[in-house]
């Protein structure tokens, strides 16, 4: 086996308790002077904002992964040290023998379900796609592997994660739906004739149910008009909607039949959550909420936001439209600083 291939660091020593530390920066700290007047770190944190955030944020990503693979290489050496064993040896105990073969079957149902990616024929692909999902199973079992020694061993670990970046994301008057005073809020920019934002939905309903009293959710408008022409209106309709009392029943049903938001379309769905129809349509006509909408709009592009979805929980920003987990993520971090 060659361990070249799983990029394995081996690291001198058997000690079980590794520690790492890197030292945190201090916002108070005067790293230049001009005519004896003070400049602190805190000055330049808030002028380079976001992007300085993101560069430190890529660093400690890059050390939490080489401090991870040095700890699951010390593991190895350790454990294989224990069974008077090579690494290699344990390597192919523990992970190449315990893979199973990859069957014709299998890379004939990842050739079907990846066919618009491989516009080659099956048979010039056959020993790459046979060769990527063998070391895909591998991968899988190493980490399995790894992580049931790590299970085992007293890991100490002082590498500091950079201070967390948060947007000051102005929603005062927007439509919430969930507590009013959960610890947790979920400002969504979105645009109801984009596909992702659509995506994204089950996924809200998911959270605020597995988070029931500590996650808010508060919706903001970004629609494209430049390759969504019906967002904008769709944004006002749902607005009006709001003034009955029926935001959400609005919003949930402009994705339900999205991309269909033509002027009728958006009637219809007003019909549907049992709006005053005369009333909606004299709002959405008169352009009641165009301002609002607006508004939105450039909040969104102080904040520096291109697409959609986007998100910012606690002022914490992501994209895309991300799977639970991904949220689960932030928000339990940010439940446990109130903790």
């Amino acid at each position: 086996m060659n361990l070249k291939k799983f990029g394995w660091i081996l690291a001198a020593g058997f000690a079980v308790q590794i520690v790492f530390a890197c030292k945190a920066s201090d916002n108070s700290e005067k790293i230049a002077e001009v005519d004896g007047v003070a400049i602190h770190r805190s000055e330049v944190d808030r002028a380079a904002g976001k992007s300085l955030s993101t560069a430190r944020e890529q660093v400690y990503k890059l050390e939490r992964q080489k401090l991870d693979e040095y700890i699951g290489a010390t593991l190895l050496t350790r454990e294989a040290k224990r069974q008077s064993i090579s690494v290699s040896t344990l390597m192919e105990r523990e992970v190449d023998n315990k893979v199973a073969p990859i069957t014709e079957d299998n890379i004939k149902s990842f050739y079907e379900e990846n066919r618009t990616r491989l516009p080659v024929e099956f048979d010039k692909v056959h020993d790459q796609i046979r060769d990527y999902l063998r070391d895909q199973k591998i991968e899988n079992q190493k980490a399995a592997y790894i992580k049931a020694l790590r299970s085992k061993a007293t890991i100490t670990t002082q590498l500091k994660a950079p201070p967390v970046y948060r947007s000051d994301v102005p929603f005062t008057g927007a439509p919430i739906r969930g507590a009013e005073k959960a610890p947790v809020t979920i400002v969504k920019f979105e645009d109801f004739q984009c596909p992702f934002c659509k995506t994204a939905q089950p996924t809200f309903k998911d959270l605020l149910k597995k988070y029931d009293g500590k996650v808010r959710l508060v919706h903001k408008d970004l629609p494209l008009d430049a390759i969504h022409p019906l967002a904008r209106q769709a944004a006002e309709a749902a607005r009006c909607a709001g003034e009955q009392g029926k935001f959400w029943e609005y919003h949930d049903q402009l994705y339900s039949v999205s991309p269909k938001l033509s002027s009728e379309d958006l009637k219809n769905s007003a019909k549907q959550v049992g709006l005053n129809t005369a009333v909606f349509d004299q709002c959405l006509a008169s352009g009641k909420y165009r301002a609002v909408v607006q508004k939105d709009l450039n909040d969104g592009a102080q904040l520096g936001l291109t697409g959609t979805p986007s998100f910012f929980i606690n002022g914490r920003e992501m994209s895309g439209a991300l799977p639970l987990e991904a949220f689960s993520s932030v928000i339990d971090e940010e439940l446990a600083q109130v903790r």
